[in-house]
């Protein structure tokens, strides 16, 4: 049986690597090799620091994970690989298919054969890592209820952010609007889409004011991973509009102001989470009608230019520390695999 190198976090901002078996595939199963995975700078930089809390159980979705948040933990969840092996009574998909898989960060292994997403032919596989964030921000799009010719507004420019900037446009958007505090991010924002960009202040809310006739947006994203946005964001949203929260925060405290704004303007404040839908929406949206939707979108969206950092999975150790104290420099790092080596 041949092994392959898995990343663990051991402990806070602690990596390592372990040697796995990946065994021939059973029925129903593919062994893959890993080329190349992303790095979720939001939920899984909260898992590399240590701030999700220790009980917390594994997503029930995830099923490739392994551990606990009390570490260590084997974390990740964005995997595209090439198909080497299939077990027996495998249709559909074939050895040298390449595929998408919800997979922690490894070299090589075996999954169910139904947890493999296709890629569409011709995809660059650093392409294909951005399926998952593609996914959530395009559920955000469909929790946010957002109508043709209405105001948006998406605090965090990062890679979700900066999906949710273009797929705003593509929903109907008049307005966007984007706030990030790294001066990078409001470039790229600007670039893809956004028609107003603007750095995180106590002015904001007055701003995006100014730019809709006194009224604020109709709808608010908050996918930045910080409480403080989210206080901003409920200050500056119209009566009766929606703000959505994207991000998870972790174990890190949330202070909101809702004695004035939120109360008296009878604000929806609602979560967004990628392994549910809006109820409202069922039985017309399934995950399954979301996830093709998401697949013919995934030419279509500009991802190249999100790419800022390409690691070799083993400086995986070096590319989180980076990520962790110099988040000014990245936008989505990207581990590569060498394919000929496990």
């Amino acid at each position: 049986m041949k092994t392959a190198h898995s990343l663990w976090f051991e402990g806070p901002c602690r990596v390592g690597f372990r040697e796995t078996p990946v065994p021939a595939p059973a029925a129903g199963e593919i062994q893959m090799q890993a080329l190349c995975s992303a790095v979720s700078h939001g939920t899984e930089l909260l898992v590399y620091r240590g701030q999700v809390a220790p009980d917390l159980p594994l997503d029930v979705g995830l099923t490739t994970m392994e551990g606990s948040f009390r570490f260590p933990i084997k974390y990740g969840y964005a995997s595209v690989g090439e198909v080497r092996e299939v077990g027996p009574a495998v249709t559909g998909v074939r050895p040298g298919d390449r595929v998408f898989v919800h997979h922690p960060h490894q070299s090589a292994y075996v999954v169910a054969a139904s947890r493999a997403v296709t890629l569409p032919p011709g995809l660059p596989p650093t392409q294909g890592v951005f399926l998952a964030s593609l996914e959530t921000a395009f559920n955000a799009i469909l929790d946010s209820r957002l109508h043709v010719g209405e105001t948006i507004a998406i605090f965090g420019q990062g890679v979700v952010g900066l999906l949710l900037t273009q797929l705003a446009r593509k929903a109907g958007a008049d307005v966007i609007m984007a706030v990030d505090h790294l001066e990078q991010r409001r470039a790229l924002a600007q670039q893809l889409g956004a028609d107003v960009v603007l750095a995180p202040s106590e002015d904001v809310p007055q701003l995006m004011r100014a730019h809709t006739g006194g009224r604020g947006p109709d709808v608010v994203v908050e996918a930045s991973g910080a409480p403080a946005a989210l206080a901003l964001a409920i200050r500056a949203v119209a009566d009766q509009a929606t703000v959505v929260v994207v991000s998870w925060y972790g174990t890190k405290p949330v202070t909101l102001p809702l004695g004035e704004e939120f109360h008296r303007g009878r604000l929806m404040l609602k979560s967004s989470q990628v392994s549910r839908l809006d109820p409202s929406l069922q039985p017309r949206w399934t995950l399954d009608r979301r996830l093709q939707t998401v697949l013919r979108w995934l030419p279509q969206v500009v991802l190249d230019p999100l790419i800022s950092h390409r690691y070799p999975f083993a400086e995986a150790a070096r590319a989180y520390a980076q990520i962790d104290q110099h988040p000014e420099e990245v936008v989505q790092v990207v581990f590569e695999y060498d394919s000929n080596r496990t």
